[in-house]
């Protein structure tokens, strides 16, 4: 059996809610609901990762689940998908998921040991200077196990979107570098987090998906040369147990003009001004998993496949990422 797996940074859907977690049916935002059901109904996806979902209050009155189930209904009503998310995140745009109820299960499984919950500070050496110190993610990933519907368990996923190295307030230069520096080291941190599980998880002998949003990529910028370690590499595991060590869905990629091919996502450069390509969503899996068709559904890059490039509007205008979309084959 083959499973569309898929994730996608819809960009601050809460905006397309009233405050009674009612989608908004008119305006701009009805608009851009318009073209994310497209987009999602043309992925048709068995599992697809939610980053920057709307939100869930910590009282519960308002979750990212029911919301997103009221959006269903009235965006895409003949949609039989399901939604799940974890743990409140402190600030907002939640991680969640929508799934197939008819090809498989998914359950929400964090880790309960206080000392482990991705809702609780944790202490890492960011450095290699034997210094631990702590962190907390700012927004808990979400831990899913997914199971065929006669309760085999297929993998683990867990849905992270890590620390932005954007910087919104006005700093000179040397603030500018404290604060890049900080921010570089938090999304180490969180991305050393999110592998230990892994580790847990593959010592068990199961499988295991990472997607969202990282916020880094492959030999992005100055910083991952500072420090000799890219987040993402941090997530991929150790070349010392390569049997555990995770691979991208998406092809190796390339260093251009623009920037990145292929690319999920732009950003302004603060300095330059210039707009630079950058892959920054990613699905990474455990060896195990059997991979295919991995792509960004990026219009630009796939000109010659009609479904990803006749959604080109949707795609540039509902969102300021594009999906990373693959296949696993599973033991039927």
């Amino acid at each position: 059996m083959n499973l569309k797996i898929a994730v996608y940074n819809v960009q601050w859907m809460r905006d397309l809610f009233n405050t009674d977690g009612s989608p908004n049916t008119s305006g701009k935002d009805h608009e851009r609901s318009l073209q994310l059901a497209q987009v999602i109904s043309a992925i048709n996806p068995d599992f697809l990762g939610v980053v920057e979902g709307p939100n869930t209050l910590v009282d519960r009155s308002k979750t990212a689940s029911d919301q997103l189930m009221n959006w269903l209904a009235e965006y895409m009503p003949g949609s039989n998908l399901q939604a799940i998310h974890g743990f409140p995140s402190p600030g907002q745009q939640e991680l969640c998921a929508l799934y197939n109820p008819d090809k498989i299960k998914v359950l929400f499984t964090p880790e309960t040991d206080e000392r482990k919950r991705f809702d609780e500070p944790f202490l890492m050496d960011t450095t290699n200077r034997l210094i631990k110190e702590q962190y907390k993610h700012y927004r808990p990933p979400l831990e899913l196990t997914i199971l065929g519907t006669d309760d085999t368990f297929i993998s683990r996923v867990i849905i992270a979107h890590t620390k932005s190295k954007g910087i919104f307030d006005m700093v000179d230069y040397a603030r500018f570098e404290q604060i890049s520096e900080r921010d570089r080291l938090k999304l180490f941190a969180e991305c050393m987090s999110i592998r230990q599980r892994c580790d847990e998880y593959l010592e068990k002998g199961q499988e295991v998906m990472v997607m969202g949003d990282i916020n880094d990529g492959f030999e992005l910028d100055f910083y991952e040369n500072r420090f000799s370690k890219s987040a993402v590499e941090i997530l991929l595991g150790d070349i010392w147990k390569p049997e555990w060590v995770l691979k991208s869905v998406l092809p190796k990629p390339k260093l251009n003009s623009y920037g990145w091919t292929p690319n999920s996502s732009r950003y302004k450069d603060r300095i330059t001004g210039d707009r630079v390509n950058v892959l920054i969503d990613h699905i990474l899996a455990s060896q195990g998993l059997e991979i295919n068709n991995g792509k960004v559904w990026n219009p630009y890059l796939e000109r010659e496949d009609a479904l990803i490039y006749g959604l080109k509007d949707e795609l540039l205008d509902a969102s300021d990422h594009f999906p990373v979309v693959c296949e696993i084959k599973t033991q039927d």
